[in-house]
């Protein structure tokens, strides 16, 4: 399972040639290296407003899992999830798209979400 996902961008061909410039000088060893360098700047240059945010909607940070035997330990307490995370939330494969319904109440990802088409379709009303 990877820990990042591709994106595409557009950009005009004179910024595309400045990262190029920047490139060739040797200050970054390719344009996805910049790119990176460049979104990182800009993610520290908000730190604040990512915490606020963080702690206003109650968001876990980092890569959070759950397989069959999870929800099932769920499901047998009575419980229900509320799932909203700023990163990775991978259900694994194992579990059913009717346990997903079940034990799952909501779901917020801002960042990648791996599941099954299955369970993705039975949360697709629940997620935010």
């Amino acid at each position: 399972m990877a820990d990042s996902e591709k994106i595409t961008i557009n950009l005009s061909a004179v910024d595309l040639g400045k990262i190029d410039l920047l490139v060739q000088e040797g200050l970054y060893s390719n344009r996805t290296d910049f790119i990176r360098t460049a979104i990182r700047a800009q993610l520290e240059k908000h730190t604040l407003e990512i915490q606020q945010s963080v702690a206003r909607h109650s968001y876990v940070i980092g890569v959070l899992s759950y397989d069959r035997a999870d929800l099932e330990k769920r499901k047998a307490k009575g419980e229900t999830l509320t799932l909203t995370i700023v990163g990775l939330l991978h259900l694994q494969e194992d579990i059913p798209a009717s346990l997903a319904a079940e034990v799952i109440e909501a779901v917020q990802v801002r960042g990648i979400f791996v599941a099954s088409g299955e369970v993705k379709a039975a949360l697709a009303d629940r997620m935010k």
